[in-house]
């Protein structure tokens, strides 16, 4: 008798885990997602400043046993063994995998639900894709938020041309080392972004047409972009499992939920003895795998393994010709070398191809990658928490 599982999601953890469940021939493996097509949720700064599509035919990267259903899920109930569909059906399953993914935070901050633009999915790129494009020449564009998402975009607008002012609330890209800080900030220069660092330089209120900063200065402001924070679908903690604070999915060191061994979670709204991975596509590309492992073990009666997550640092394109790559330790802490310029670009889009290129490779040749990149330095921060590593019973 064959064993039927779900993944949530089609993201990169989403698929990864599709695709290396396929290995077994007595599995079925349903993917539910809303859009037909994958999202390189990578490039959405240059579908929104019109250099490429960011999608990817689901074909291209899902192996051909893969049932897709174009759905959304709206409820899971763990007793039942059973999703419920936006569309009004429902799915059995034997296992499940919870890859949802993240999404945009919700702002708190006044005005800026109404007049600013997100850019955290592929509908919301889409959606301010024509306001950039209709807005003119010469309009101020403001986009708020210093991380990966907002350094991106900046400097995507302001390499065609745009006048653009990125507001950071805080320090320019946080997760950077001092040095690769002061390479994008003197590429943002070059290309005529102003930056706004500091205490005074927080976001207190979005207007349709300015922005409020906690200074007291106001910023015109023709498109307001927002890349400030990440969020998850609350579909986990409206079905009744256990979250962390942001939503995130708490599992064990085997990424299995603490309330039912039979659901799995992997990428952004994993969250792993309550000590997630940073979010992107570096963390979901291995964790996706692995999530699939836990159930393909779960199958066999075998021990699933512990998950392993290392991180190589952090890849920002600095519009079409330029890049950085800040190199960090496997525990994802920026070490003082960085690559930047020419070289930088092209390491990033060699990155971009090459994560839709793994998603392929794992369709056609489910469970080959054996080896992840190990992090001692989980085990003994999980050792000083005081919390065992072993899977949960």
């Amino acid at each position: 008798m064959g064993t039927d599982v779900i993944v949530i999601g089609g993201g990169y953890a989403g698929v990864m885990a599709a695709n290396r469940l396929t290995q077994r021939d007595d599995v079925t493996v349903t993917l539910v997602n809303p859009r037909p097509s994958f999202v390189e949720r990578i490039r959405l700064h240059q579908l929104a400043a019109g250099s490429h599509d960011a999608v990817a035919e689901y074909r291209k990267v899902l192996a051909e046993r893969v049932r897709l259903v174009v759905d959304t899920v709206t409820g899971m109930d763990a007793a039942e063994r059973g999703v419920s569909l936006a569309s009004g059906g429902t799915l059995d399953y034997d296992y499940l995998i919870y890859a949802v993914g993240s999404g945009s935070a919700d702002p708190a901050v006044p005005g800026a639900a109404e007049f600013a633009y997100p850019l955290a999915s592929f509908e919301q790129a889409r959606r301010l894709q024509p306001v950039l494009d209709t807005a003119p020449a010469d309009a101020a564009i403001t986009v708020v938020g210093a991380g990966p998402s907002g350094i991106e975009t900046a400097a995507e607008l302001a390499e065609q041309g745009r006048r653009v002012t990125l507001v950071c609330g805080g320090v320019l890209g946080p997760y950077l080392h001092p040095r690769g800080r002061r390479a994008v900030a003197a590429r943002a220069a070059k290309l005529g972004v102003t930056v706004l660092e500091g205490g005074e330089a927080k976001v207190t209120e979005v207007r349709r047409d300015a922005v409020r900063l906690s200074g007291g200065h106001t910023l015109r402001s023709a498109v307001t972009i927002w890349t400030a924070g990440f969020g998850v679908p609350d579909l986990a903690s409206r079905s009744g499992l256990r979250t962390d604070a942001l939503g995130r999915l708490l599992t064990d060191e085997t990424l299995t939920s603490l309330d039912d061994p039979r659901i799995i979670a992997a990428g952004d709204a994993a969250a792993p003895s309550d000590l997630p991975f940073r979010m992107g596509c570096q963390s979901a590309i291995q964790s996706g795998p692995q999530a699939a492992e836990t159930v393909l073990s779960r199958i066999a009666g075998a021990e699933p393994a512990l998950v392993d997550v290392g991180f190589a640092g952090q890849c920002l394109s600095l519009g079409r010709h330029h890049g950085l790559f800040q190199f960090s330790d496997k525990h994802d802490t920026a070490r003082p070398y960085h690559l930047g310029g020419r070289p930088g670009a092209l390491l990033k889009e060699m990155i971009c191809r090459s994560t839709v290129w793994q998603l392929g490779y794992e369709a056609r040749k489910p469970g080959v990658r054996t080896w992840w990149a190990k992090d001692d330095k989980r085990r003994e921060l999980l050792r000083h928490r005081g919390i065992e590593a072993a899977p949960a019973r």
